[in-house]
């Protein structure tokens, strides 16, 4: 997760009606009215820095059943809304959104890859009919690797980022220094619209230039970080170099890996570090709290993990891909598979939030590779457990004998002969590989389901 497409954007909670089918926004909406004032019912005031109270907003804290009752109550206009978009539309294929009012309707929905995207916006420039309204009615359009091309407003918090400010406890009495990049990849405007969310100043410092920056933050008297997790070091060196005094005491950080060495050399010199995960796409999917415990779920998304290759949900706490729909009415995503692994822990955290938490980045789910000249994809893993009955769990291990590539399959059964699983491995897989049944359970909970062991060396 080092790109810097990965950080808090975050998807916002449709509010368009369909039919008789209506979003409830005074349980579900988390945006302020001039957010999506278009939409019918009108939204709460959202409060700003000092008179927020410990959370963002009522939502934070809701019980599990009245959230799941909001989100059921959202889902057929968010999926009506939705496919007016003809992207969309044509991607669900004649979906009845009335009949999407819960969690396990919506996991029957297909999944739409980030791979997608790069065709559909091929197609129809610039965002593939993905959005619900045209390019010139978004304040912004950024570009981020691919090309792919995400659209980007300027009313109230459109991403989300907030509320994963406030919960790193900005607010009105901060001056934010911003040094994610604000040229063409929206890292830098999101998190803006974040400070300003929360009512705090922003210095847009953008990336490099480390001793302007050093001196620029001395002077204003930034309070708060916001960037990548390393680049923050390289401004207290910078500092230290140059015998300035900072006054940061607060960090918000995405689009790298926060090592726990890292947050300790922070901790160490009074400076308080949570990070956000997220994807230029989706926005915020899930953040920190100062309790550090795990990444809780954005109010503004709906999380799934799924195994990877497929749209089929996990059992609890097993690790799998994450596949986010948002809740945005201009640029709704129905479950998006990021690409990226995880899990869903158990319980809720000790800071009083009740969403959903997952223990954040794990690693990439597009495990695809190339054996004996032939691509072995995930889904054709998924496809052979799927017609197995027999079979709990595979994985796929590519190794090397001498010069020549190796497949083996580890498969979780009962089973006592490898000998029965021969025609499936070679229908669903395209070659043959060495069987090695397992114990149910017995594989690693590391969401792997292609195991690239060869040296290339």
């Amino acid at each position: 997760m080092t790109d810097e497409n990965r950080f808090a954007m975050c998807a916002v909670t449709a509010a368009a009606s369909a039919g008789s089918h209506k979003f409830n926004l005074s349980n579900f909406n988390i945006c302020c009215a001039a957010s999506y004032a278009r939409y019918e019912g009108g939204f709460p005031q959202q409060k700003k820095g000092r008179e927020m109270g410990e959370f963002y907003d009522e939502l934070e804290t809701r019980s599990e059943d009245a959230r799941e009752a909001a989100i059921a109550a959202a889902l057929p206009g968010l999926i009506a809304n939705a496919m007016k978009a003809s992207g969309i539309a044509a991607h669900l294929n004649g979906v009845e959104a009335a009949q999407i009012t819960d969690r396990a309707a919506l996991a029957k929905l297909p999944v739409l890859r980030k791979s997608d995207l790069g065709v559909a916006q091929k197609s129809a420039p610039p965002f593939g009919g993905l959005t619900t309204k045209p390019a010139h009615a978004f304040a912004h359009i950024f570009q981020s690797p691919g090309p792919i091309y995400e659209p980007g407003d300027v009313t109230h918090d459109w991403w989300r980022l907030g509320r994963f400010a406030h919960a790193a406890g900005v607010g009105r009495d901060d001056i934010v220094q911003n040094c994610f990049g604000y040229h063409l990849t929206p890292a830098g405007m999101m998190f803006e619209s974040a400070a300003r969310a929360v009512g705090a100043a922003v210095l847009p410092a953008g990336t490099g230039q480390t001793e302007l920056q050093v001196r620029a933050a001395a002077d204003i008297g930034t309070t708060t970080y916001a960037g990548t997790p390393d680049y923050l070091r390289i401004i207290l060196e910078k500092a230290d170099e140059m015998g300035v005094k900072l006054a940061l005491t607060k960090a918000t950080v995405s689009g790298g890996a926060l090592f726990p060495s890292l947050r300790q050399t922070y901790a160490d010199r009074g400076i308080g570090c949570l990070q956000c995960y997220a994807t230029a796409d989706l926005g915020n999917i899930a953040y920190e709290s100062a309790a550090m415990e795990g990444m809780i779920v954005d109010e503004g998304v709906i999380v799934e993990i799924v195994r990877p290759g497929t749209g089929d949900p996990v059992a609890p706490g097993e690790v799998g891909e994450v596949v986010v729909t948002t809740l945005n009415p201009d640029y709704p995503l129905i479950r998006f598979a990021t690409g990226d692994l995880s899990a869903v822990m158990q319980g809720v955290s000790s800071c009083g939030r009740s969403n959903m938490r997952i223990k954040g980045w794990m690693g990439r789910a597009d495990q695809t590779t190339k054996i004996k000249g032939m691509f072995v994809r995930p889904e054709q893993v998924a496809d052979f457990v799927a017609t197995h009955p027999q079979v709990q769990k595979a994985r796929v291990i590519a190794s090397r004998n001498g010069e020549m590539d190796v497949m083996t399959v580890q498969i979780e059964t009962d089973a006592r002969e490898p000998a029965e699983f021969d025609a499936g491995i070679r229908a669903a897989l395209k070659m043959k590989g060495v069987i090695e049944l397992v114990a149910p359970g017995a594989l690693p909970n590391d969401g792997k389901v292609i195991d690239d062991q060869r040296n290339y060396d």
